[in-house]
C-alpha cells in the first residue's frame, strides 16, 4: 500500500520513518517533508503545500493512496480533513469541528468545564483592560492563554503581576499571534510536574500509547520562553499504572465522550498536556494530533505496526488492538538554530550525522532541514531530534547527548537536562525539599535546578508546622528510613518549620528565610538562626535555595567522590566567570 503524510516536521519524520517499517507498506510519500525523510527507505518527498487541499487530494487520488495521515495541527484545523472525506478519500485525524480541541484554548475549558473534567480553574476575556483587572484580583502565578494556534508559543506563565499585564498586551493589544489572541484564557497556575499522555481513538475505544513528557522552556530549569518543544522523553515516571488508569477514566475517554455528546465525532490521536498536581491529573491543553517532539521518543518506543492501528480505528477494530511496547527507555534532544524561538539564520551545514546515523539505538529525526549543494543545512528553528533508546532513562540520557556530542552546526542551541526530571522519581531521594505553603514552590525551583545539574535525586513536599504539626513531626521521623541524607526547609515569618523538623530528626537540615511579610522575611532570617542548643538549623540568605541546594551537595559530596569532582568543576566554571 502507500501512504500519504502531511507535514514536514520532525513528528512527520518519525511518523514516515514508524509506517515505512511495515510490511504492507510500498511506499510513503510526505508533503512537503524534510532532508531526512528524503534520505529513508521507501519514503518520497513531494513538494506540495500542506494547505493545498485540492492538490494534496488530487496527488492522493492518482498515486492511489490507501490512506493519508496530517501531522501537523493548521491543516487540521483549516479542514483537510473535511476536504478529504468529501473526495471519498481515508484521512486519519479528526474534522475541523473536532480540532478544535486544540484551535481554540476556549471551546476546550469551556468542553471541559460543561462536562467536568479535571482542569484549572478560568475566565475568557475578549477585552484587554477586563483581563487586566481580572489579573489585578487574582494575583500570581498566573496564566495567560491566547486562544488559537500559536505555534506553542502563545501560553505564557506569568509569575509576577507585571509579567502577566505584559503578556495581555502582548497577546491582545500587540497582536504577537495575530488573530489567534482575539481571546484570551486566563487560568489558575497549577503546581506540579506536566507529563503528555496520547491515544489512538476511533470516536468510541481509546488506546493509550506510550506515556512521555515534553519540554516547552527554552533553557535548562525550564526557564526561558515557550517553544515548540526542547526535548522528550518515555516513558514519564510521574505516570504510575494506577496514575494511568485514572488518566484514561477521567480525563481521555470522559473527552472523547464528550465530543461525541456535542455532535463532534473524534478519529485519530488525541494528546492530553496534563499537569500532575498532588498526585491527581489535569488538563492543560489537548492537542488534535500526535506531539512533536513527543511522537519521536514514542514511536521509537512503539513495537505494534502503526499501519495496523491506524487501519484498525478506520474499520471500528480498535478494541481487538494491543498496544505493544519497546521495554527501553528513549529521549529525544531538540536541537535548535540560534535565536530561536525568535528570529534565526537558515542554511548553516550540518557536520557529524553520518557517523551518528550508524550507531544502533540512535536515530536523528529531522525538523528543519534542506539538502543544499548535497550538503544538510538548517532550514527551520527546531532542526533535528536526536533520539535515543536505553535499558532505563539515564542510560537513554547518556546515550543521547553522546550523539549529540558529534554533531554540529554555527549556533547551535540545545537543553542539558532533557530527562533530569525523571531521575527523582527513578532513583531513591537524597535531599528532602520541604516548604510550608504552595505559595512558596516557586523558590524552590532554584534548588531543584541546582540538584538537576548536580544528577542528585530529591523530592518536594509542603507541610507547614503549625497547620499540619503531625505531617512535618511524622516525615522528619521517618526521613532517615526513607534514605534522606539532608533536610532542607523553606519557611516565611516566625520559620517554624526548619526547627520542628531539627528536633525530630538528626539528619542536617538547613534553613531557608522566605521573603514574606512586612519584614520581606529578616524575621525568618533571625527566627532560624537563632535555634535552641542542641536543635542545629543551618542558614543561608533569605530566598537562597540555591545556596541551600549546594550545601546539601557538599554534605553529600563528603562520601561521594562523584558529587566531590563534579563540585570542583562548577567552582572552576565560577572561577572563570
Amino acid at each position: 500500500m502507500k501512504i500519504l503524510v502531511v507535514g514536514g516536521g520532525g513528528r512527520e519524520h518519525a511518523l514516515c520513518w514508524k509506517l515505512a517499517q511495515s510490511p504492507r507498506v510500498e511506499k510513503v510519500y510526505c508533503a512537503p517533508g524534510n532532508a531526512g525523510i528524503a534520505e529513508e527507505e521507501k519514503c518520497e518527498c513531494v513538494p506540495l503545500d500542506p494547505f493545498d487541499f485540492e492538490a494534496l487530494a488530487r496527488f492522493a487520488e492518482e498515486k492511489g493512496v490507501a490512506f493519508t495521515v496530517v501531522g501537523p495541527e493548521d491543516p487540521l484545523a483549516r479542514g483537510l480533513v473535511d476536504h478529504f472525506q468529501e473526495k471519498g478519500l481515508r484521512v486519519f485525524g479528526p474534522s475541523a469541528a473536532a480540532a478544535r480541541i486544540e484551535a481554540s484554548k476556549v471551546f476546550t475549558k469551556e468542553l471541559l468545564a460543561r462536562h467536568g473534567i479535571p482542569t484549572a480553574a478560568f475566565e475568557v476575556f475578549d477585552d484587554p483592560e477586563a483581563a487586566k483587572r481580572y489579573i489585578e484580583k487574582k494575583g500570581a502565578p498566573i496564566v495567560v492563554k491566547a486562544d488559537g494556534l500559536a505555534a506553542g508559543k502563545g501560553v505564557i506563565v506569568a509569575r509576577t503581576v507585571e509579567e502577566a499585564m505584559a503578556a495581555v498586551d502582548r497577546i491582545m493589544v500587540e497582536k504577537a499571534f495575530g488573530e489567534a489572541g482575539k481571546r484570551v484564557v486566563i487560568e489558575e497556575c497549577l503546581q506540579g510536574e506536566e507529563a503528555s499522555f496520547m491515544v489512538i481513538t476511533d470516536g468510541e475505544v481509546v488506546l493509550p500509547l506510550p506515556t512521555s513528557q515534553d519540554h516547552k522552556p527554552l533553557l535548562d530549569g525550564d526557564q526561558g520562553p515557550n517553544t515548540g518543544g526542547m526535548g522528550a522523553y518515555s516513558p514519564a515516571p510521574v505516570v504510575t499504572p494506577e496514575l494511568a488508569e485514572e488518566i484514561l477514566e477521567t480525563i481521555m475517554k470522559p473527552t472523547i465522550r464528550a465530543l461525541a455528546k456535542e455532535g463532534l465525532p473524534y478519529l485519530g490521536v488525541l494528546y492530553g498536556g496534563l499537569m500532575i498536581s498532588d498526585g491527581r491529573p489535569y488538563v492543560l491543553e489537548f492537542n488534535c494530533r500526535f506531539g512533536d517532539p513527543e511522537a519521536q521518543p514514542v514511536l521509537m518506543r512503539l513495537e505494534t505496526d502503526l499501519v495496523e492501528l491506524i487501519e484498525a480505528a478506520f474499520e471500528g477494530r480498535l478494541a481487538e488492538c494491543e498496544v505493544k511496547v519497546r521495554p527501553e527507555a528513549a529521549v529525544c534532544v531538540v536541537l535548535a538554530s540560534g535565536g530561536y524561538p525568535g528570529k534565526y539564520e537558515k542554511g548553516k551545514e550540518i557536520h557529524g550525522l553520518s557517523e551518528v546515523a550508524r550507531w544502533p539505538g540512535v536515530k536523528v529525526f529531522h525538523a528543519g532541514t534542506a539538502r543544499k549543494d548535497g550538503r544538510i543545512v538548517t532550514a527551520g528553528g527546531r532542526v533535528l531530534g536526536v533520539t535515543a533508546l536505553g535499558p532505563d532513562i539515564p542510560q537513554a540520557i547518556r546515550r543521547a547527548y553522546e550523539a549529540v556530542a558529534k554533531i554540529h552546526f554555527e549556533n547551535m542551541h540545545y537543553r542539558r537536562d532533557i530527562g533530569a526530571k525523571a531521575l527523582k522519581h527513578l532513583r531513591q531521594p537524597l535531599v528532602g525539599l520541604l516548604v510550608g505553603s504552595k505559595s512558596d514552590l516557586p523558590l524552590v525551583e532554584a534548588a531543584e535546578k541546582v540538584f538537576r545539574d548536580f544528577g542528585v535525586p530529591y523530592e518536594v513536599e509542603v507541610a507547614s508546622a503549625h497547620r499540619q504539626p503531625e505531617k512535618v513531626k511524622r516525615y522528619a521521623e521517618e526521613a532517615e528510613k526513607r534514605g534522606l541524607k539532608v533536610i532542607i526547609a523553606g519557611a516565611g515569618l516566625a520559620a517554624h518549620l526548619p526547627g520542628v523538623i531539627a528536633a525530630h530528626t538528626t539528619l542536617p537540615v538547613i534553613g531557608v528565610p522566605v521573603p514574606a511579610g512586612p519584614l520581606n522575611g529578616v524575621d525568618a532570617l533571625l527566627s532560624i538562626v537563632q535555634m535552641p542548643r542542641g536543635v542545629p538549623v543551618a542558614g543561608v540568605g533569605i530566598g537562597n535555595m540555591a545556596n541551600a541546594a549546594l550545601l546539601a551537595i557538599e554534605i553529600l559530596a563528603l562520601s561521594d567522590s562523584d558529587l566531590k569532582e563534579k563540585l570542583k568543576k562548577y567552582r572552576q566554571k565560577l572561577a572563570q566567570g
